[in-house]
């Protein structure tokens, strides 16, 4: 399922993606493979899931790269992702199934990398290994 590479980087795995928001990240993996609300599921100023129903409840975001599957809510969700940017608690990256517009634009206006489309179910990738979005390629240590 996944491409093992041999080369210098240390990574184990390497997974193709489409960046759209172009930039790298590097940090620890926040996995969920439910939807995520950027208005009301995630307090701005802290960086916490503050949905009582969400999986990742009472989980910080801030400085992980979070690999959900899209956001849904209103387009305000966008500026959300701004103000967690603002506020230092955004994620260093984000990568989903398919992005949409919520996630896009807010990432694109608060410069945090964004990826989609991999070639493998990027649920498979299990909270807390490092990984390392750039240049089309999510890096799994």
């Amino acid at each position: 399922m996944f491409k093992t590479i041999e080369g210098n980087s240390g990574a184990r795995m390497y997974i193709k993606c489409r960046q759209i928001v172009v930039g790298s990240g590097e940090g620890e993996a926040l996995v969920t493979t439910q939807m995520i609300n950027f208005l009301t599921m995630i307090d701005l100023k802290s960086g916490v899931i503050k949905d009582e129903k969400h999986e990742l409840r009472g989980r910080s975001i801030a400085n992980k790269m979070l690999i959900f599957p899209n956001a849904i809510g209103s387009s305000v969700g966008a500026y959300s992702v701004y103000a967690l940017k603002m506020n230092r608690v955004a994620p260093k990256a984000m990568m989903c199934n398919k992005a949409d517009i919520t996630t896009a634009s807010g990432c694109a206006i608060a410069n945090i990398p964004l990826a989609d489309q991999s070639n493998v179910d990027i649920f498979t990738i299990k909270s807390g290994v490092k990984v390392k979005l750039g240049e089309n390629l999510l890096q799994v240590f």
